[in-house]
């Protein structure tokens, strides 16, 4: 009876050490049912469409990365370059890009592996957290220019319903000046040496290949609104789960389930009169600051969601949350994915990692927030 207990205690601390970001937002929306009862206003709180344009995009990703094919397709880049700063370059600029196109998360967990394989490989692990970090920092503003490269992006991108132009526009800016820091970092601390990778191939299925990239195209039909997001909820899945079910297992559902009760928090702090007063007058005077502050706290997600309820000025909020995912370990769900994967492959490093982290990321966050600031005229 106590060794049963102590295995289920075992395995809810491990739940949690694993989804730290889950278990908030579940005790978050848990603590505010008791100053709202749930009621059929709940149901109102569930932004459908973005939910299902999440899985769809995690779902294909997750049967491309089975096939190997981001893997395969980032070797023959990182094949091109011979050396250590252009070699870790390419590994950011991947990132960056992956982020655009598969979401910040997905971009990690697909890129951390090969930037440790590279680095492991030619004997360059002094680069390790470096890259990581940098890494991080891509996936996070590299994805703030598409509305399906950060969760938060396609939240508010459907809440507002932000036409694609727009929406470009507004984080050019931001998002340009990211490339030109990302860039000055990897020149200044990458020394130019020499390197070189093994010879292992691997090869793609071009039937399955050609056959995903089909499914991803039209989950990017469904995100810029193209076709209606219950066609996709309903091919998706069905044509995954006969081509490879397993990758209907390997989507992170705790994301999934993370935006479920953030949306059931920020619904009811929205109904609490309080609240509203509090967060309607910080926000008059300065949407973006309040926003991206906000994110070191409690991560970009839940602030995307929570200040969407009480403010419609979607282009500083949504400047703010992208921004506001460099800084803090927590600012971003895929911080916290970098942190774990660095302890993975580099344990006994963890506080030299944070320090390291968060020199770069609070430089990044002052250099950005201050740049968008002057842009829409407002001064400290």
């Amino acid at each position: 009876m106590i060794k049963s207990a102590k295995n289920v205690f075992s395995k809810i601390y491990t739940f949690i050490r694993k989804n730290p970001v889950l278990t908030i937002a579940f005790f978050a929306a848990l603590i505010t049912t008791f100053f709202v009862p749930v009621d059929s206003e709940y149901i109102n709180y569930f932004d459908f469409k973005t939910l299902t344009c999440l899985f769809c995009v995690l779902a294909v990703v997750c049967a491309l990365k089975n096939i190997n094919f981001f893997y395969v397709l980032a070797r023959k880049i990182v094949e091109l370059f011979r050396n250590a700063r252009l070699c870790i370059l390419s590994l950011v600029y991947i990132t960056f890009i992956g982020s655009m196109l598969i979401a910040n998360d997905m971009a990690l967990l697909t890129f951390l592996p090969l930037g440790y394989y590279v680095l492991h490989t030619t004997h360059k692990e002094k680069y390790m957290a470096f890259t990581f970090i940098m890494q991080n920092i891509s996936a996070n503003l590299g994805g703030m220019l598409t509305p399906f490269g950060n969760p938060q992006n396609l939240y508010l991108y459907s809440r507002f319903n932000i036409p694609t132009g727009e929406f470009v526009l507004i984080m050019l800016p931001p998002f340009l000046l990211s490339i030109a820091l990302i860039t000055l970092c990897c020149i200044v601390f990458v020394k130019p040496e020499s390197l070189r990778l093994n010879n292992k191939k691997i090869y793609l299925s071009h039937r399955r290949t050609g056959a995903y990239l089909l499914l991803f195209a039209l989950s990017i039909l469904i995100v810029f609104r193209g076709i209606p997001y219950w066609v996709g909820l309903l091919i998706i899945p069905a044509a995954i789960g006969v081509l490879d079910y397993k990758a209907l297992k390997s989507v992170d559902y705790g994301l999934l389930f993370t935006f479920v009760f953030f949306f059931v928090f920020s619904g009811n702090m929205s109904r609490i009169e309080a609240v509203r007063e509090l967060f309607s007058a910080l926000l008059e005077k300065s949407t973006l600051l309040v926003s991206t502050v906000s994110c070191q706290v409690i991560s970009n997600v839940p602030t995307a969601i929570l200040l969407s309820q009480f403010t419609d000025n979607y282009r500083e909020l949504l400047v703010g949350v992208n921004i506001g995912g460099v800084g803090t370990l927590i600012s971003s769900l895929a911080s916290l994915i970098t942190f774990r994967e660095y302890n993975r492959v580099s344990p006994g490093k963890t506080l030299k990692y944070i320090a390291e982290f968060s020199a770069f990321n609070f430089a990044f966050l002052i250099i950005l927030t201050s740049f968008m600031m002057f842009l829409n005229g407002v001064y400290l």
